[in-house]
């Protein structure tokens, strides 16, 4: 019987996704033996601002250009899940690919704040999570509500995962300021074209454990 397809999954807005995201992707891939990662690009985020969010088009556009030549799938597909909490997404992905092993990637600012996620609790018993340092959030997140609690899973036990590595200091909130008319330009050629899943447009391996 063949192994588990070891599966990664990195949610967040991508708001756009830059050169940041790709890094600790293929440092988290290489570090767990990952076979492939997705990029669960987010419709929306509940505990983010809406005023500066980029539309799901221009997001996933952003994360395709950043995900080329690399094992990286980006996808919209919580819009066919109909889910908007990642503990929902998680939940239903984890049925509807049976036979895939899945890893929950996260950026140390996120466990900070982990415990502020519906379902948080929940979320550590679905999958295992691996934490990605990220510089100025280390110390937040080793002393947070979640990590508390955490804490005992810490591998050995395969729950909790922590990666360090040379940190990288790029953020979407700074491309942000420096180019406020990303999405826009990323939207140029087809402004009307619809938001094309790529989990469901492109052959991936496993495609028939759904």
């Amino acid at each position: 019987m063949s192994r588990p397809y070891l599966t990664g999954l990195l949610g967040g807005s991508f708001n756009p996704a830059h050169g940041g995201h790709r890094r600790i992707t293929l440092f988290a891939a290489e570090a767990l033996g990952l076979d492939e990662t997705w990029w669960l690009v987010s419709p929306g985020n509940p505990l983010k601002p809406q005023d500066d969010m980029g539309s799901l088009k221009a997001r996933l556009r952003s994360a395709e250009r950043q995900a080329r030549r690399a094992p990286i799938v980006p996808s919209a597909i919580e819009l066919d899940l109909d889910t908007r909490y990642t503990v929902d997404t998680l939940r239903k992905l984890v049925r509807r690919y049976p036979r895939r092993r899945f890893v929950w990637l996260m950026g140390a600012d996120n466990l900070a704040q982990f415990h502020l996620w519906r379902g948080w609790r929940r979320i550590a018993r679905t999958m295992p999570i691996a934490v990605i340092a990220r510089p100025g959030y280390d110390a937040a997140a080793m002393t947070s509500p979640a990590m508390a609690w955490l804490r005992r899973y810490i591998v050995p036990a395969p729950a909790l995962v922590l990666l360090r590595f040379d940190p990288d200091h790029r953020s979407a909130t700074a491309i942000r300021r420096a180019h406020a008319g990303w999405a826009a330009a990323l939207l140029a050629p087809d402004q009307d074209a619809p938001v094309r899943d790529r989990l469901t447009f492109r052959s991936i391996r496993s495609w028939e454990d759904a």
